[in-house]
């Protein structure tokens, strides 16, 4: 669950990162892509921390 909201939160801010530095479409897109990937990852290693801790 986490994950699926990283990527919603991550494509959220990197488009809005990318859109205020005046970028185009690609741009947007790209930023939107990367940091979409990013927080997926912090969410899944997120997941994992609460998932060991709970054991």
């Amino acid at each position: 669950m986490l994950v699926i909201i990283g990527i919603i939160a991550g494509a959220l801010v990197g488009g809005w990162r990318a859109k205020s530095r005046g970028g185009k479409t690609a741009d947007i897109l790209q930023y939107a892509a990367v940091h979409a990937m990013i927080f997926a990852l912090a969410g899944l290693f997120l997941t994992l921390i609460i998932h060991r801790t709970m054991v």
